[in-house]
């Protein structure tokens, strides 16, 4: 079962990614709701290879913390039309049902509309697989809008204003504006 606390669960190869600053500044809209702005960043770039050493106390501790958190983004680039398979290494390392008590939002970042579908037709069943409640759809944000995330303009406050009052309710919280 999660505890109180947002982790952004981010699945790109490459350190100091864009996709790990957009899951981050998800993930912090999302830890609003439960008035604490805290988030735990579980950067895979930094276990990389050693993901697949089922072996490795560090990865170990990181689907520790993952599995932890209350309501947990789980953010991946979209390649080759769906999530890296960092991120799919790293969540075969769970347990059946290793993400029951846990709310997921899955994040994916792309380069074109066309693959707007993989967050929802990719990320979002594996997520349920390991039976992680996801009670608000996907989002997917095109990389040239990711220069827009802090201001009026921002797509993810966009998902959030749509969104935050069905996760509010979810988490037994009341809705924080913003």
């Amino acid at each position: 079962m999660g505890s109180s606390h947002v982790a952004a669960l981010v699945g790109n190869p490459r350190p100091g990614s864009r996709t790990a600053r957009t899951a981050e500044h998800v993930a912090r809209l999302l830890a609003s709701l439960t008035g604490d702005d805290h988030v735990t960043t579980i950067d895979l770039s930094a276990h990389g290879p050693a993901v697949l050493d089922p072996g490795d106390a560090a990865v170990d501790e990181a689907v520790a913390t993952a599995r932890s958190a209350r309501l947990l983004v789980v953010a991946s680039p979209v390649y080759k039309g769906t999530f890296t398979g960092l991120l799919k290494a790293f969540l075969d390392r769970m347990p059946p049902e290793g993400l029951r008590g846990t709310i997921a939002v899955p994040l994916m970042v792309g380069a074109s509309d066309g693959h707007a579908h993989a967050a929802e037709s990719a990320l979002r069943p594996v997520l349920v697989e390991l039976a992680a409640s996801c009670p608000v759809p996907a989002l997917y944000l095109r990389e040239q809008t990711l220069g827009e995330l802090g201001t009026d303009t921002d797509p993810a406050l966009a998902w959030y204003d749509r969104h935050s009052a069905t996760l509010s309710s979810v988490m037994g919280t009341a809705t924080a504006p913003l």
